[in-house]
């Protein structure tokens, strides 16, 4: 299952929402309040193994499936081709 994928689902099952499309703001179309927002936080440092900082949590990262996806794909770290 891609990030992208993931993602949508944890915000469907947590919020009970499906009708949005990648680009919509979730604080502006009431899909997910401030709130919700930790949640959503908490799962992507859960799911991906990965750690926000407080200057992270702005809406140019989270406010959208698109933003989101596209901060967690910058902030996993780059898997190297294993020699072998």
């Amino acid at each position: 299952m891609s990030i992208r994928d993931r993602i949508r689902a944890f915000i469907v099952d947590t919020f009970f929402v499906d009708d949005f499309g990648d680009n919509d703001s979730f604080l502006r179309k009431g899909l997910i309040d401030s709130t919700g927002m930790m949640e959503l936080v908490s799962f992507i440092e859960t799911e991906f193994g990965i750690k926000l900082e407080d200057k992270e949590l702005v809406p140019e990262n989270l406010d959208s499936l698109a933003r989101v996806v596209a901060f967690v794909e910058r902030k996993q770290p780059q898997r190297l081709p294993q020699a072998g």
